[in-house]
């Protein structure tokens, strides 16, 4: 198979808008060098950006670590993570998101979610479950008034925080505090009405949220052969198609990402669900498949 080589990304658009995909990884404890090449092949394929999850209950790597340390593997992607925000000190956060963004030359994308609603996972957040939505409405605008008061800022100013989530209360958060929206596991038709919906939050306190920003985070699957993984999976969305919102395969991925589009969705994380046996293969064929969309 010919190698896809990286083309300057275009300014591929629906009305005016520009699609980006980026492309999330599981986060699992690998050495420097692939991780390293991981993010220098996303690169060299012309995606947009890397994304490292937060989950606080498994053995995966420190996201903000790990992407410091990718920084300065690569000179144009942009790096990404899914931080579960509650729980956390808001000085010493500020300053950690500040230092990557200042050291990745203003690259860096963060997007604040609530944490999984596992007992694990809320033990080590230190935060009760009911607790969780308040903290999130504390520390959002507590870091920027962090930034605007500290020596340590980030590059990027503005510094854009979005947030995940598909609930009423995430949805009004996204209107009132945020800069964007990616929320992950919801149909095309649910995120064009939540874009709706965050707008009306906005528009009701003054606010606009930049057109650019409204995406969603895809995890896809490459076949059907694991009925206990799509269950699983079904677990979270009863009632929903799942084929609405785990793609299988990736001419399957393209077309639901082509439906997003036209609901006004358009910056993409594409995470493959299961690990690829190949991330070189399986990147390669990605590139194939989705980044058409770009340019």
């Amino acid at each position: 198979m010919a190698g896809a080589r990286y083309q300057e990304p275009c300014t591929a658009s629906v009305a005016g808008v520009k699609i980006r995909v980026g492309v999330g990884t599981h986060g699992s404890s690998s050495s420097g060098q692939v991780l390293h090449s991981l993010a220098s092949r996303l690169e060299d394929l012309g995606f947009d950006s890397i994304w490292l999850p937060d989950v606080l209950a498994a053995p995966v790597d420190d996201p903000l670590t790990a992407l410091a340390f990718v920084a300065a593997s690569v000179r144009r992607l942009k790096l990404g993570v899914t931080l579960v925000l509650p729980g956390r000190n808001p000085v010493r956060l500020a300053r950690q998101l500040a230092t990557v963004d200042r050291l990745s030359g203003g690259r860096l994308l963060v997007t604040t979610v609530v944490g999984l609603r596992r007992r694990r996972e809320l033990a080590a957040m230190g935060v009760e479950a009911g607790e969780r939505e308040q903290q999130m409405d504390e520390l959002l605008p507590r870091l920027r008034q962090i930034w605007r008061h500290d020596e340590v800022t980030p590059l990027q100013d503005p510094f854009d925080l979005w947030v995940g989530g598909t609930s009423a209360g995430a949805l009004r958060r996204a209107g009132l505090l945020s800069d964007g929206w990616l929320p992950s596991m919801c149909t095309p038709d649910e995120a064009a009405d939540g874009r709706r919906h965050i707008e009306e939050h906005a528009e009701a306190a003054g606010r606009r949220i930049d057109p650019e920003h409204f995406g969603v985070s895809i995890g896809y699957l490459r076949n059907s052969e694991r009925p206990d993984l799509l269950g699983r999976l079904a677990a979270r969305r009863p009632g929903v198609d799942m084929a609405e919102v785990v793609p299988v395969g990736l001419d399957a991925l393209r077309a639901l990402m082509e439906r997003y589009v036209d609901g006004g969705l358009s910056k993409f994380v594409v995470r493959p669900i299961e690990p690829p046996a190949s991330w070189d293969d399986e990147l390669e064929e990605l590139a194939q498949a989705v980044l058409p969309l770009q340019g």
